[in-house]
């Protein structure tokens, strides 16, 4: 079937569509690079027709909280319309574990908004909220830095790697919509401080992690429980260890 992937040509986006086209569907990247545009809706009837289903996993350009709220609201009431419009029978998006429990990120604020705007558009849908990438935690790192110092809230957390990321999404886009939220996250449950100091030790960083609870994560303050699965969800556990991709990825 023809599954059009919006942000097909970012991090996520490329590793579905070579997962989608190694199971023989037409899979199609769709970005603004392409000639497809979700913002201002440029190219997105001509890359919709005849689609079954569309994956949006486009990221907004700037974080700044007004931005980001802007792009995922505009992007997905155009790319919901475009995909009514062109009979699409599954929407499926990919969203972050614990969106709405942080409102004082701006970020989490924009794809909780995005959220609600799939749920209530008529379109059959799925939501694939995955936990942090591992891929992030060195950005997530220096977000916490004070100089020499980084300092992490010991609460829990539980990363996962893109790759696999890219495979719970490939295994919703061809299943059926789920009209709801279904999450993904690593296999382990560790401590974020100590995930932290265990990626800079293995990249040789010689800055210093501090437990601090206090420290703010993008703007708001964790929770025990804040950037993991609820204990309700049944969330699909991913099976790349964390100690592992770091081996790898040196």
């Amino acid at each position: 079937m023809k599954i059009v992937v919006i942000g097909g040509t970012g991090l996520i986006g490329k590793k579905l569509v070579h997962n989608l086209q190694e199971l023989g569907h037409e899979a199609v990247a769709a970005s603004p690079s392409k000639g497809v545009n979700a913002v201002t809706g440029e190219g997105l009837a001509e890359a919709l027709s005849g689609a079954q289903v569309v994956v949006d996993v486009a990221n907004a350009p700037s974080w700044e909280d007004q931005a980001v709220l802007d792009f995922f609201e505009t992007s997905s009431r155009n790319l919901l319309a475009a995909e009514a419009a062109a009979g699409v029978k599954h929407h499926v998006a990919l969203s972050i574990v614990g969106t709405d429990g942080l409102p004082e990120n701006g970020y989490f604020r924009a794809k909780t908004a995005q959220e609600k705007l799939i749920a209530a558009s008529g379109v059959p849908y799925t939501i694939l909220r995955a936990t942090q990438f591992f891929e992030f935690v060195g950005g997530i790192a220096d977000s916490f830095a004070d100089g020499n110092t980084v300092r992490v809230p010991n609460v829990a957390f539980q990363p996962i790697v893109s790759d696999d990321v890219a495979a719970a999404l490939t295994d919703v886009a061809v299943a059926s919509p789920a009209n709801g939220i279904v999450e993904v996250a690593g296999p382990e449950r560790m401590r974020f401080d100590e995930l932290v100091r265990l990626y800079l030790e293995s990249k040789g960083d010689p800055r210093q992690v501090v437990t601090d609870n206090g420290a703010r994560y993008y703007g708001s303050t964790l929770e025990e429980k804040s950037l993991v699965p609820a204990d309700d969800s049944k969330p699909r556990i991913a099976p790349t260890r964390f100690t592992d991709w770091l081996v790898g990825s040196k």
